[in-house]
């Protein structure tokens, strides 16, 4: 009797010192290791939200490179020097991102540059005692460099692009709307993709649009409601006006349209000279009040 009850005992130590160590090897699960963001969203007090790298170092978007490539070159690359991420996949990007706004393009300096939104991106190493030295993390101080330089953000609705306007005609034209060489610099959605007023509008008119929107592939009204702008602009100059339901961007009291022709090529800006030069100029920091 001793015997078997022994036995029994054996058998229960040995039943539950399996399932013990069955339970500590289900729950012994290692979590997979953290993928370190390449790029996430950073926040101002006063500039909101905005790119940075791995380490909160601010990314910036250059003015001159209105057909996304980049412009930034010689000299310019040990100021600005540009963002290089190999391998950026989707894990890599932080919340508040898509991935599919993220790209990369060569540089002249043979760099693998990453892009946002067509906009190439850059880091901002000022020059200290003579020796060029990168901005620490949660600095923002290249917002606004030159007039040409600003923060990257992830929700603009207005860009400034600074570029030669080069007309439907093929003809090279100056900020007069003359026919000659040099660069102006005017206002293009987040995208790049220019933007332009039309002469016969009125303070916050928009007087080309038909009501059925027949016409609107010629001219599309800019059509948003959001006003996100870089830092020197005066934001109180934009607003929103309803174009037969629907909303359109104003800059000092001129309704902001695209060209149909631009075909939505960044950096196009051949409506310049459409149907002749200056009945739809470019839109600029200076354009005058509308009446």
């Amino acid at each position: 009797m001793k015997s078997k009850q022994i036995k029994f005992a054996l058998v229960a130590v040995a039943a539950t010192f399996f399932v013990s160590c069955s339970s500590d090897s289900d729950n012994d699960t290692t979590p997979a290791p953290e993928v370190k963001k390449e790029i996430s969203l950073s926040t101002s007090a006063t500039l909101g939200s905005y790119l940075s790298d791995k380490d909160g170092r601010s990314l910036y978007f250059f003015a001159a490179d209105a057909n996304g490539q980049a412009s930034c070159t010689g000299g310019c690359e040990a100021l600005w020097p540009a963002f290089v991420a190999d391998n950026l996949t989707a894990d890599k990007v932080g919340t508040g991102l898509t991935f599919t706004d993220f790209a990369t393009i060569t540089t002249a300096s043979g760099k693998k540059q990453v892009t946002y939104k067509g906009w190439p991106l850059y880091y901002y190493a000022p020059s200290v005692s003579g020796t060029n030295t990168a901005e620490a993390a949660g600095k923002t101080t290249g917002d606004g460099v030159g007039g040409v330089w600003f923060i990257a953000k992830p929700d603009y609705s207005i860009m400034l692009v600074r570029s030669q306007l080069v007309g439907h005609d093929g003809k090279n034209y100056k900020s007069d709307y003359t026919v000659g060489e040099g660069s102006t610099t005017y206002f293009t959605d987040a995208k790049g993709l220019t933007l332009y007023a039309f002469k016969n509008d009125n303070f916050k008119k928009n007087n080309f649009t038909n009501a059925d929107f027949s016409n609107n592939a010629i001219w599309p009204i800019y059509e948003t409601d959001k006003i996100v702008v870089p830092s020197v602009l005066d934001k109180s100059k934009f607003s929103v006006i309803t174009v037969f339901g629907k909303s359109q961007l104003v800059y000092n009291g001129w309704p902001l349209y695209y060209f149909g022709q631009d075909a939505s090529v960044r950096g196009a800006n051949k409506g310049v000279s459409y149907p002749a030069p200056g009945v739809w100029p470019v839109v600029e920091k200076d354009t005058p009040l509308a009446i």
